[in-house]
């Protein structure tokens, strides 16, 4: 069996996972990713027990109970470099033998689902609404640095990238699909069916304008446009394509439940930010316990 060095699979002093410094038992098979290190106290208030309470860096985690069902919720701070971090270290905490340093026989499922906040782009869409990613969109290229394809929704790569011209230096989009399953348990007439959009950054790449001149002054303009086999792209945030394509390359099921709190179609904003993500929070947890 393959070992892994000392220098792939790090482990702190204590047996630990490197950057997110928990050990295998101090997860649950059902994670909650949130971004913002204060927000998993939002989550876990509503937990009956809380039995695990690790914080490193951004990397805050809670493991308990709700209505009896064991949850972790971890922060992953903004990004897909983050996500890179915390799907393989998650998977590492089930799926490889720390003592052996040998990936185990038996393969783990878990559970991964994302609960953050997101930017419509689409007017249909309001402002404090529930929006699950049936699609996700990256523009950035963490994909592309693992052995992806199979994965990748081919021919929606090729018609994104023909209706954006990217610039040629910019990386190529990829398109993944959530876990079905998934999308079934958290369906329901409450809640609009999305296509998201993961950007590299908050600013221009979503075609925000400060004091920085874009290259692609309709960019913004032509992520609304795009439609493809009768989809569009809903929203905008930064994690949801990295979740989608780790899970499905490690055999976890993933989906992301955002948090509609801007319509940069008609330039609203949430008047209450807290309140839209805390009925976000709710109808998440309920989901999960049926």
């Amino acid at each position: 069996m393959n070992h892994l060095a000392a220098s792939e699979l790090i482990l702190n002093q204590d047996g630990s996972i490197y950057h997110l410094n928990l050990l295998p038992e101090q997860i649950a098979q059902t994670i909650l990713l949130v971004g913002d290190q204060n927000r998993v106290e939002k989550i876990t208030q509503y937990f009956d027990t809380v039995e695990v309470v690790v914080k490193k860096r951004e990397f805050h985690t809670q493991t308990g109970t709700y209505k009896g069902k064991r949850i972790t919720v971890i922060s992953t701070g903004i990004g897909t470099d983050n996500i890179d971090i915390v799907l393989n270290e998650l998977d590492a905490l089930v799926n490889i033998d720390f003592d052996t340093r040998e990936i185990k026989p038996e393969h783990t499922q878990l559970d991964i689902i994302r609960i953050g906040t997101s930017g419509s782009i689409q007017q249909e869409i309001p402002v404090d609404s529930i929006l699950l990613s049936h699609l996700a969109v990256g523009f950035d290229s963490l994909l592309h640095f693992y052995q992806s394809d199979e994965i990748q929704l081919e021919d929606f790569n090729k018609a994104l990238e023909r209706h954006l011209d990217i610039y040629d230096r910019n990386s190529k989009p990829y398109v993944v699909a959530a876990d079905q399953h998934l999308i079934a348990q958290f369906s329901s007439p409450e809640v609009y069916e999305g296509f998201t959009g993961s950007n590299v950054g908050f600013y221009a790449p979503q075609g925000r304008v400060l004091r920085l001149p874009l290259r692609d002054d309709n960019m913004k303009g032509k992520l609304a446009t795009f439609s493809h086999r009768g989809k569009k792209i809903t929203n905008l945030e930064m994690e949801t394509s990295a979740i989608y394509g780790l899970s499905k390359m490690l055999g976890h099921r993933a989906l992301s439940v955002n948090s509609i709190i801007a319509n940069r179609a008609t330039g609203n904003f949430t008047s209450d930010g807290a309140q839209a993500i805390d009925k976000t929070i709710r109808y998440a947890l309920d989901k999960l316990v049926g």
